[in-house]
């Protein structure tokens, strides 16, 4: 026979063991929380990246600038995102800023600024746009950049888009190689975020 100093059942209820036990409740209570925690950190970060990659694909891409003949906004090796879906909801405008591939090598991609859309009427005298009757006011050609080239009147096909870079000097655009057609633009240049001295939105 046991006497109540020798029973089992109040072994473990010391206050030792009490506090003990709640101690490991509370660890085992942490580690399930650091658990469901680090799956909710792993879930949102597989979210994340997964909505990144559709954006990076179905509608921003980084893309990095070579040349000097969008000057003085974009400058050489500049990066900047372009907006890949923009032009399947809303059409091209004149003073966009698109990139497209090379009409005489797709291989190759060109950023320039549209100047004319299809059945305008441009020519161009001593370097200056004229645009259906009426000198084009561009803003965005410094006169540093300027030269005095000219050229005799074309209509824009429909279709396509009269391309120019800014820095008039050293661009080869659609005075050299013509109007470009609609389906070699994929996308509108939208901000340029490297270097941080020259990021900011492309107008």
């Amino acid at each position: 026979m046991l006497t109540p100093a020798d029973d089992p059942t109040d072994f473990d209820q010391t206050p030792n063991a009490v506090r003990l036990d709640e101690q490991a409740a509370h660890r085992a209570v942490a580690a399930r929380d650091r658990a469901v925690g680090l799956g909710v950190w792993l879930r949102d970060l597989v979210i994340s990246a997964g909505i990144s990659v559709l954006i990076i694909t179905f509608l921003y891409q980084p893309v990095r600038v070579e040349g000097t003949s969008m000057l003085p906004r974009l400058e050489d090796h500049d990066r900047l995102f372009i907006n890949k879906f923009v032009y399947e909801i809303e059409s091209i405008q004149r003073g966009d800023v698109v990139v497209f591939h090379y009409p005489r090598d797709p291989e190759k991609s060109y950023i320039k600024r549209v100047i004319g859309l299809p059945g305008d009427r441009i020519w161009i005298e001593a370097g200056r746009v004229w645009l259906n009757g009426s000198a084009l006011p561009e803003s965005y050609v410094p006169d540093q950049y300027r030269d005095g080239r000219s050229m005799a009147e074309v209509v824009v096909p429909s279709g396509t888009y009269f391309m120019m870079g800014d820095h008039r000097s050293i661009s080869s655009d659609s005075r050299e190689f013509g109007p470009v057609e609609r389906s070699l633009i994929y996308g509108k240049a939208v901000f340029v975020y490297w270097p941080a001295k020259d990021a900011g939105v492309v107008r």
